[in-house]
């Protein structure tokens, strides 16, 4: 028989706890309901790390939402974003006149969101946020901010629920801190 993978081996600590985690998002959810009241607003879930809020976030809103999904590359070293960015998969429905909803993971550097706000704007939406779990602040190399935020975090390598280390570690239900041995 094999023997049991500890997923929680490589985390050096527990960043957002899944109760936190949970809470956040249905205040987010209640927030944006709010916001979008008496709105159509079109949530775009930016895959793959953001597919677990983006579920348990659009389940809290009680506004009328369509649903599409958005696949961002961005290329890089793994720590670092060169700052080059390319849709491998776009989204199914026009947004023009429509009211849309970016919904990120993570917003570090900010190149890959600055970059899909742009290519978004210009197909002339009638509004145009952005929703992230996770915001690092202290690594924003452009000037860019989200619209709704889950969590301010430091400048750590996170991982667990949607978020990856060499694509692995999304399903951790929490958010937790890579030990610093396994990426150095």
């Amino acid at each position: 028989m094999a023997e049991k993978t500890d997923l929680n081996k490589v985390v050096d600590k527990v960043l957002v706890s899944e109760e936190e985690l949970q809470r956040r998002i249905a205040e987010l959810g209640a927030q944006l309901s709010e916001d979008y009241e008496g709105k159509d607003v079109i949530c775009v879930c930016i895959l793959r790390g953001a597919v677990h809020f983006f579920s348990d976030l659009v389940r809290h809103m009680t506004c009328m939402t369509e649903l599409d999904f958005m696949s961002i590359s961005s290329y890089g070293n793994g720590k670092r974003t060169s700052g080059i960015v390319r849709i491998a998969k776009d989204m199914d429905t026009s947004i023009t006149g429509r009211h849309v909803l970016i919904i990120e993971d993570i917003m570090d550097s900010g190149h890959t969101l600055k970059h899909l706000k742009k290519v978004l704007e210009a197909r002339e939406p009638a509004s145009l946020k952005i929703c992230c779990l996770l915001d690092k602040p202290s690594r924003r190399e452009c000037d860019i901010t989200p619209d709704y935020t889950g969590f301010v975090i430091p400048n750590e390598f996170v991982l667990g629920y949607g978020l990856d280390f060499n694509n692995f570690y999304r399903n951790l239900p929490y958010v937790g801190v890579l030990k610093p041995e396994y990426y150095e």
